[in-house]
């Protein structure tokens, strides 16, 4: 794929849908002649620290309770070596390489700012990794997020000095390997190098920057999935007027009242029911305003955070000019670690309130719908073990909302003795978000039944199509079959965004546009 659009590491401001473009190669990184100063100059400001002798922490001292043993100018390449080995500590599956990638480029970003001490020949090697699709192995587990990501950013790193495991040409095999058919040879780290390269927060962050992108997908769905629902129980349109939703003004509200809106624009099946004696519809139709808005700014807060993070410089000790060095705790993931707490939770909810629609849907209690969302029920369960699926998933998610930021073991001898746990934070929000993809798949299937109810009444065109593409990969149950097979399909609708691109081409061909006043900033990351 070709790399028109140019990145400059270090210089231009980062986003998740750029690190996403780097990670799949339609977005070239580069480094500026500025930038490669830059670095080169912090490079000497360590040389020139090693030189006088004076004690800087990590350039010739020991790590964390070993802060205050001198390292002889002879032994500092050495202790830069051995870190990397001492803290490939990691444990379990290892990560997605797609996820490997990603922590790749936001350390070469981070590193590229020229607060680090890196040399460039380093640097260049990591742009060789991301270039040459040569990403390193990283187990899941085994950090605390206190120093950073130290384990799993030692076995990402641990390929510079020829150690670890790469994934390569669709093959796992060893730095070894890969140096013997590529002809490379491994690097001898100079003083600070190898703490620059594991201090950082690029593992939480690059679990930030997918929970973004898949959550984005989510929300995105939950609105559609949700306003396909509301047509087929014949809910109410006025909890999503615009009116309502300027008295409590909320970012999240009035995006997704105003999707909704739209989603709905020209329906018949609004206008069949619009003097229905029916008060009010339960919350989880009537309240997707406020439900799914509240997900959506959850989402909004961690974007905002993440791209400060993305921007930053995360390791220690920092650089900053030829009298100042710093030895301070840019590292400590607790900023992200809440801020990812706060997303799982807010993923949770948004499968909580589609089990309780699909819930709805099996009640009969919406005209022509019938009981369980089939007419010939007896010797047919019809729907009714779908939503067994959707509160397994539910409860699994509750469950793992616990916050990981709450808790902190201390580590380092009782030198890091407040942690933030954000690796777990980041790892736990994806399981999340994970389930939710399967209950909105279910959700989808059971709104697509009760919409089939509706005819010969149409909705909006944007929905009615929706449920044409539909059709085209679940067929309508008459009766029992094996649903396992349609919710499969379902799942891979929902994680292909399918249906999401299918609104957007429609909306293009019939020149509509969402009613939102906050499209931008809920649309873009």
């Amino acid at each position: 794929m070709a790399k028109d659009r140019k990145f400059q590491f270090g210089e231009d401001n980062l986003t998740a849908s750029i690190a996403l473009g780097l990670a799949k190669g339609t977005i070239k990184g580069i480094f500026s002649e500025e930038c490669l100063k830059n670095v080169n100059a912090s490079h000497q400001r360590v040389q020139r620290i090693v030189e006088k002798g004076d004690t800087v922490y990590g350039i010739n001292t020991g790590f964390g309770p070993l802060c205050n043993t001198k390292i002889s100018k002879e032994d500092t390449k050495i202790l830069q070596s051995n870190i990397l080995q001492s803290h490939s500590v990691g444990v379990g599956e290892p990560i997605s390489n797609e996820l490997a990638k990603i922590m790749l480029i936001l350390k070469i970003h981070a590193l590229a700012k020229g607060f680090s001490g890196i040399a460039e020949t380093t640097l260049q090697r990591m742009l060789w990794h991301l270039e040459n699709d040569a990403i390193p192995v990283v187990p899941s587990q085994g950090s605390v997020g206190a120093s950073g990501d130290l384990a799993p950013l030692s076995h990402l790193f641990l390929p510079l000095i020829g150690l670890g495991k790469v994934k390569h040409q669709g093959k796992t095999i060893t730095s070894k390997e890969l140096f013997q058919q590529t002809g490379l040879q491994p690097l001898e780290l100079g003083p600070k190098e190898g703490l620059a390269l594991i201090n950082g927060t690029q593992f939480i962050a690059a679990h930030g920057v997918m929970v973004i992108h898949k959550l984005q997908y989510c929300l995105r769905h939950a609105d559609i999935i949700g306003s396909m629902m509301l047509e087929g129980l014949q809910g109410s349109m006025k909890p999503f007027f615009e009116e309502l939703h300027q008295l409590r003004p909320f970012k999240g509200n009035q995006h997704v009242a105003g999707r909704i809106r739209t989603l709905l624009q020209g329906s018949e099946i609004l206008e069949d029911h619009i003097d229905c004696e029916r008060v009010q519809d339960p919350y989880s139709l009537r309240c997707m305003p406020q439900v799914h808005g509240a997900s959506r700014n959850a989402w909004l807060h961690l974007k905002e955070l993440l791209e400060i993070e993305l921007n930053s410089v995360t390791d220690n000790p920092v650089i900053i000019n030829d009298e100042l060095t710093i030895s301070g705790g840019n590292f400590h993931g607790q900023p992200l670690a809440m801020a990812l707490d706060y997303a799982a939770l807010a993923a949770s909810e948004i499968g909580n309130i589609s089990d309780r629609r699909i819930y709805l849907a099996l009640e009969g209690n919406s005209p022509g719908v019938p009981k369980l969302l089939m007419k010939d029920t007896g010797i047919n369960s019809g729907y009714m073990i779908l939503q067994y699926t959707s509160a397994a998933l539910a409860s699994e998610n509750k469950s793992l909302c616990f916050p990981a930021s709450a808790d902190s073991i201390p580590t380092s001898l009782g030198q890091e003795d407040h942690v933030s746990m954000g690796s777990i934070s980041g790892r736990k929000a994806l399981n999340i978000i994970e389930n939710v993809e399967k209950i909105l798949a279910i959700e989808l299937l059971t709104a697509a039944q009760a919409f089939e109810y509706r005819k010969p009444l149409k909705s909006g065109v944007l929905l009615d199509e929706i449920h044409t593409f539909l059709r085209t990969k679940v067929a309508f149950a008459e009766n029992d079959r094996v649903f396992a097979d349609d919710i499969e399909k379902g799942i891979e609708i929902i994680q292909n965004r399918e249906i999401i691109d299918l609104v957007e081409s429609v909306m293009k061909e019939k020149e509509l546009s969402w009613n939102t006043p906050h499209l931008e900033a809920f649309e873009t990351y």
